[in-house]
């Protein structure tokens, strides 16, 4: 992989973080915190980057997003179970990985991921690939939202192809699955791995748009329902709903494995997880209540375009 390929995709990806955590605080009158760190000579895994962490904001209770940049010796099974063929190859990693919890239950989770990976093989030349999404996690859900969310995820990709959004939704619905629950996580939006088949320039451009239409997929929601009322019966089922964002993070995302196994670092790779969450024993919601309409209207595997 060319050294100013990867100069230019660190920018991008340093300047964004920048320009998002700079809205969110804007949005929330909070500050993130932003921890530096750099792994020390000897460790597996070698390389630097910036979390930058908002806790007890007045709108998000919980709000991360971090930069990281890793070179291994040596790819992770989370990397190579597509790519067999780069087993045992040193690779580079850099990208841009947010969560954001928002403190009023009818406030969505939002996650968002743009990155790329590079691997040099033994004796072959280098290949390098982008992935990223965004998906959006609600527990109440509010159709106009969810239009909202796809039509921005649609609209980023559409000077890519007619292709990419139907795509890329259909990957979204089936990677954030909770397999163990027969349940999907949220309402979608995007989800791409492995892709470089536009060529360097134009994948990394179509990543970039992904990044660059974050904010207007999102920010909107989140004026609709900031003020919006709730009580201990929202809240409850808020916690609740967090816990499944945990099991999936934590059983099934392909992200946090590849973090863990390559030896990164553990307080940054977890920053997606809720300050708060709970669990009941084979909770049930009563049929006709919005809880329940989450589950009937909201997770399961629709068009919303």
């Amino acid at each position: 992989m060319d050294i100013a390929n990867v100069e230019t995709v660190r920018d991008y990806l340093t300047d964004l973080q920048e320009r998002i955590t700079t809205a969110i605080s804007e949005v929330d009158g909070a500050e993130f915190r932003a921890d530096p760190w750099k792994k020390k000579r000897g460790e597996p895994l070698q390389g630097e980057g910036v979390t930058k962490i908002m806790e007890n904001g007045y709108l998000f209770e919980r709000a991360g997003c971090g930069f990281s940049h890793v070179r291994g010796t040596r790819l992770p099974p989370s990397a190579t179970s597509l790519r067999p063929e780069l087993e045992g190859a040193p690779f580079e990693a850099m990208g841009v990985s947010l969560v954001f919890h928002p403190r009023n239950p009818f406030v969505p989770i939002v996650h968002m991921n743009v990155r790329m990976l590079a691997a040099k093989p033994r004796g072959k030349d280098a290949v390098g690939w982008f992935g990223g999404g965004m998906d959006l996690t609600p527990c109440y859900g509010f159709e106009e939202d969810a239009v909202h969310f796809h039509r921005t995820c649609r609209d980023a990709l559409a000077p890519f192809g007619d292709d990419k959004y139907p795509r890329f939704k259909k990957w979204c619905d089936e990677y954030f699955f909770l397999k163990h629950r027969n349940e999907q996580r949220g309402i979608g939006g995007i989800f791409f791995d492995d892709f470089s088949e536009l060529g360097f320039a134009q994948s990394f451009a179509m990543t970039s748009a992904v990044g660059d239409s974050f904010l207007d997929a999102y920010l909107p929601i989140v004026a609709k329902r900031r003020n919006m009322p709730f009580g201990e019966r929202e809240r409850d089922f808020q916690l609740y709903r967090r816990g499944r964002y945990v099991e999936f993070n934590l059983v099934w995302d392909r992200g946090t494995h590849f973090g863990l196994q390559s030896g990164g670092r553990t307080e940054s790779i977890l920053m997606s997880m809720p300050p708060l969450a709970s669990w009941a024993y084979d909770r049930k919601t009563v049929r006709g209540t919005t809880e329940d309409e989450l589950y009937q209207k909201y997770l399961v595997r629709r068009e919303w375009l």
